[in-house]
């Protein structure tokens, strides 16, 4: 069956770093574009960054420019996010979505906390 697994989450300071892994089963990979969302305590769930394909396009909350690289390996069929210069106002549950015409799937989600 279809799986999308994230790991990374987990606790740090304002300035560190952290980097998210979703792992992808069950699905073509190579031929979804991959995202990454998060939903903030309280808020709505929103688009960090995504890429596509084959990697040659990715894009970015204005937010996170500069401090955060989304990049892929299809023959792990792995998507991940690198995040520096993280602040508290990152502190999240981390969400990867998958998408392929009408077809997109989500995962279970990777909780950050960022303290200030």
């Amino acid at each position: 069956q279809v799986q999308l697994v994230e790991s990374g989450g987990g606790l740090v300071r304002s300035g560190g770093s952290l980097r998210l892994s979703c792992a992808a089963s069950g699905f073509t990979f190579s031929l979804y574009a991959m995202s990454w969302y998060r939903q903030p305590p309280g808020k709505e769930r929103e688009l960090v960054a995504a890429i596509t394909s084959t990697g040659n396009i990715t894009n970015y909350k204005d937010s996170v420019k500069g401090r955060f690289t989304i990049s892929r390996d299809n023959a792990k069929n792995t998507v991940y996010l690198q995040m520096n210069s993280l602040k508290p106002e990152d502190t999240a549950v981390y969400y990867c979505y998958a998408s392929f015409r009408n077809i997109y799937y989500w995962g279970q989600g990777t909780q950050v906390t960022v303290s200030s």
